[in-house]
């Protein structure tokens, strides 16, 4: 799934690009204009670690490139990988990093205690006299966490403006791979992303996809996961519209980009599915034009959705029965007796413990596809 990011996501959205499509399968010819990554600053640098550690953070931040080609899109909600192991069977619901703490940085520039997250970036404390910058964050290395609970290190290696809104910064991040004994980039790198960036974004999300709040902690959220994207096509945590934030936004975007329909941290889609979206605060609305990626006129409603998974279900984006979600979170969804929608959003079944209106996004999809038998083992 994938949506075109608007521009302007704190104002108000451009009529003519709140109506594209979402789609995973993203054809963009232009490539993507950011600043080239700020390498880390020479000199003198404070550490809490011992000389071994020294050693390692001094390889640190040796393999990024600059090279931006498109915005890959995919299933995965850090946009991380599973594990360090590529041998090793992983769930999906698994990630080598779900989240770092910023006091008490590993390593830092001097003078620097901790660092901060505020409006879609990164901040170092104390600020610097002279004026703070995207740049005054790299070359920290902060503590991590994988979705396991055991440790790893992070290094921040770039700082990349964003285009559209340069209050939000991308980041080129690296973490220690303790099997290779190497540093890398956690993100998963995509034919059309060879070196994924990372958004930070406050929080933490659990294997369930559930979001929580946690001072001083943040997630690098991958530019190919669902966290990440849904911030781009407009629904930014930080940011608010008409008085109203967009976290909630943000959060059942997370659940319909990955078609998490029970709310279990499970994804029930494709890569390359072509889906459109639609909000009931207007940051998108539904598709009236034929493009390349979409046409209206085949696409379909599929589901509405709220913070914890969809609140009703036509039915599924993959192509599997039903009846395979009904059984993956039993109880949760009931027939549908009635249509408390629009009559083009007629819903199979829905939840019965919420109200109708508690869904904040709605989508259509191109289906019935064709099931995968795989997938339904």
């Amino acid at each position: 799934m994938h949506r075109f990011a608007p521009r302007g996501l704190l104002g108000d959205v451009n009529a003519s690009f709140k109506a594209l499509p979402v789609c995973l399968f993203l054809l963009l010819t232009a490539r993507v204009q950011a600043a080239p990554p700020v390498a880390p600053k020479p000199g003198p640098a404070r550490s809490v670690s011992g000389p071994s550690d020294a050693e390692r953070y001094a390889r640190r931040c040796q393999s990024q490139t600059a090279q931006r080609i498109a915005r890959p899109q995919g299933t995965m909600l850090w946009g991380t990988k599973r594990s360090w192991d590529a041998e090793k069977p992983s769930d999906e619901r698994t990630s080598v990093l779900v989240s770092v703490a910023l006091d008490s940085p590993r390593q830092a520039e001097a003078g620097v205690k901790a660092l901060r997250f505020e409006g879609g970036r990164l901040w170092a404390v104390p600020a610097p006299e002279t004026g703070a910058t995207a740049s005054d964050v790299v070359g920290t290395v902060l503590q991590g966490t994988a979705s396991d609970g055991k440790p790893v290190e992070v290094a921040i290696c770039g700082a990349e403006p964003a285009a559209d809104d340069p209050g939000r910064v991308f980041y080129r991040i690296e973490a220690w791979n303790t099997v290779a004994r190497e540093w890398e980039n956690p993100c998963v790198a995509l034919d059309r992303s060879p070196a994924p960036r990372a958004l930070a974004v406050g929080g933490v999300w659990d294997a369930s996809g559930a979001h929580a709040d946690a001072p001083d902690r943040v997630t690098f959220a991958c530019e190919n996961g669902a966290i990440s994207k849904c911030i781009l096509w407009g629904y930014a945590p930080w940011a608010s519209r008409d008085g109203q934030s967009l976290a909630g936004l943000h959060q059942a975007c997370t659940r319909l980009a990955r078609a998490d329909y029970c709310g279990n941290g499970r994804s029930h889609t494709r890569q390359d599915t072509t889906i459109d979206i639609y909000d009931r605060m207007g940051v998108l609305e539904r598709a009236t034009e034929v493009t390349r990626e979409w046409d209206p006129a085949k696409g379909s409603f599929e589901a509405a959705w709220a913070p914890d998974g969809a609140t009703c279900l036509s039915r599924t984006r993959d192509g599997r029965a039903l009846d395979l979600i009904l059984q993956e979170c039993p109880g949760r969804f009931q027939p549908d007796t009635g249509n408390a929608g629009e009559a083009s959003e007629h819903c199979t079944v829905r939840r019965g413990d919420v109200q109708p209106g508690a869904a904040l996004l709605r989508n259509l999809s191109y289906g019935p596809a064709k099931a995968d038998p795989a997938r339904e083992r």
